[in-house]
């Protein structure tokens, strides 16, 4: 049975929030319906990205390191991928909602983590754990 999780979200304009996912954060395309939705290979999920007009309203909730958008989605990666990204993230003209950080330090849970938005204001955290087996530990 597959363990590949799926998430659509308005786009905005298509092609501009393609672009994005592409050339800033390193995903591939699969399937798609021309000016209606592209799947994006989203670290090993599928993320759907809707032509729309419409941007999800978001709030900000309190955490420890302070107040993060909500909703968000992201992906946990291998450190040398998430400094590859924050570079190529750097590198364009994409600022980061909320910089880079450094959480639970000196923890089993430490982590980097940042948060990007899309070009239609879907909010991305992106991360990076120590040790990620820890995760689902109970």
């Amino acid at each position: 049975m597959s363990q590949i999780f799926h998430l659509a979200v308005p786009a905005g304009d298509l092609a501009t929030t393609v672009t994005f996912y592409t050339e800033i954060l390193g995903c591939q395309t699969g399937n798609s319906e021309r000016g209606r939705w592209v799947d994006v290979d989203f670290w090993g999920n599928e993320l759907t990205l809707h032509q729309s007009t419409e941007r999800l309203p978001g709030v900000r909730h309190d955490v420890d390191m302070g107040a993060v958008s909500v909703p968000h989605f992201g992906a946990h990666m291998s450190e040398s991928d998430f400094n590859a990204l924050k570079q190529r993230i750097e590198q364009s003209d994409h600022d980061y909602l909320d910089p880079p950080y450094r959480r639970f330090k000196g923890t089993e849970f430490e982590q980097e983590t940042f948060f990007i938005a899309d070009p239609n204001g879907n909010v991305l955290e992106m991360k990076t754990m120590v040790n990620p087996e820890v995760l689902f530990k109970t």
